[in-house]
């Protein structure tokens, strides 16, 4: 930052009497040393803390980490945030704290956000129709369903669609996606829907004149923290949106932070409190087709872009394994990056080997050096294995 470059009034020195030449003076400084501070706020880390500072067994998570490295094909990385302080994180190399990772899905609970704001800023609403943001790209006969689409149905996966559509690199991403056929009514459906992520970015994008990568850099990524967040554009020139975005353990450990306090981030509310509670609560029900519903995470619920989890929690979740956890009742987050081809196997070590742990009594426990020394020592020599095939 080039504190120089402010634009600060020129003033006639010689007009102004020397207590008040001093007093502007110190003014001057202060604002310099408030801007610093604030700037270092935005970029500093999380705050850590010992396990058992914050009533978590050492032993336990180090079993977790074991287990995971077991039965997780593979793990890439891992944190965990207790009362809004990491108190284990862990890499397996050759992935590193600073290395930005690659979220696939998990992106759609970020594009969620911005239309959370975009929402709050007036720039559209939730029951406005599809169709009104796109009137050039529409087919020429649109289905009843089409028309009926709205911002909620994207959201929630319930677009109306049996099949995903498309996407290639040479035709235009709208006009294929309203081109695809609506076989149910909108909002009746629940169907995983890739492309319905990418119109809201599309739609975002309409509506502010920003793409939603450009659009969150001010009011998401710079205020967490989150440095240099790569997300890729649509030939049209729109962010992915459901898909695509990189950035670091701890910049997902952040963003699940940020929902856990209701979008409050060091006094200032990023997210309104009230979409935060919409976009993790139960939307739409996604139980249909699954043989054991109780015992599956994808089949909880669906909010706006977020999953609902058993044991009361919620998720962002993108393939191979990359999670933003959030577990309410225990006050704690969980960020994973991973490339294993069982994503609910990765969930049961999580709720049989870590939520014991953040359970019971919430008070300090006696530090252990013995079981630190030993949960570093394991942390320090993780390696990515070479992936099985299944």
């Amino acid at each position: 930052m080039r504190l120089w470059l402010i634009p600060f009034p020129t003033f006639q020195m010689k007009t102004i009497p020397s207590s008040t030449s001093s007093r502007l003076l110190r003014a001057l400084a202060l604002l310099g040393c408030g801007l610093l501070s604030g700037l270092a706020s935005a970029q500093a880390p999380l705050p850590r803390s010992s396990p058992e500072a914050q009533g978590i067994p050492s032993a336990k998570i180090r079993g977790f980490i074991e287990a995971a490295d077991r039965e997780v094909n593979t793990m890439h990385s891992f944190m965990l945030v207790r009362h809004g302080k990491v108190v284990a994180e862990a890499w397996w190399a050759p992935e590193s704290a600073e290395k930005p990772h690659q979220l696939w899905s998990l992106s759609k609970s970020f594009t969620s956000t911005a239309v959370g704001m975009a929402v709050n800023d007036g720039k559209f609403k939730l029951d406005d129709k599809v169709l009104s943001f796109f009137p050039d790209e529409a087919p020429a006969e649109a289905s009843e369903n089409l028309k009926a689409m709205t911002v909620k149905d994207l959201l929630t996966m319930t677009a109306g669609h049996e099949t995903e559509a498309k996407f290639v690199p040479d035709t235009a991403w709208v006009k294929t996606f309203l081109a695809q056929p609506v076989p149910f009514a909108p909002g009746t459906h629940f169907q995983y829907n890739t492309p319905a992520t990418h119109m809201l970015s599309a739609i975002v994008r309409k509506t502010t004149g920003e793409t939603v990568l450009d659009y969150l850099k001010p009011r998401l990524f710079e205020p967490l923290g989150i440095k240099d967040p790569q997300w890729a554009a649509s030939p049209q020139g729109n962010t992915l949106g459901g898909w695509g975005l990189f950035v670091r353990t701890e910049d997902i450990a952040k963003f699940g932070e940020l929902y856990l306090r209701k979008g409050m981030w060091n006094g200032k509310q990023l997210i309104p409190a009230e979409w935060t509670v919409q976009a993790t609560a139960k939307q739409v029900p996604n139980h249909e087709g699954k043989t054991d519903p109780d015992k599956s995470d994808w089949a909880q619920g669906y909010g706006y872009q977020f999953w609902r989890c058993r044991h009361g929690a919620y998720r962002g979740d993108g393939k191979d394994g990359q999670y933003c956890i959030v577990l309410p009742a225990e006050d704690a987050v969980i960020a994973i990056t991973a490339d294993t081809g069982d994503m609910q196997k990765e969930l049961n070590v999580v709720w049989d080997h870590l939520l014991p742990a953040l359970q019971g009594k919430d008070g300090k426990l006696p530090e252990n050096a013995e079981e630190a020394a030993k949960l570093k020592a394991l942390t320090a020599g993780l390696k990515v294995r070479e992936k099985s095939k299944p």
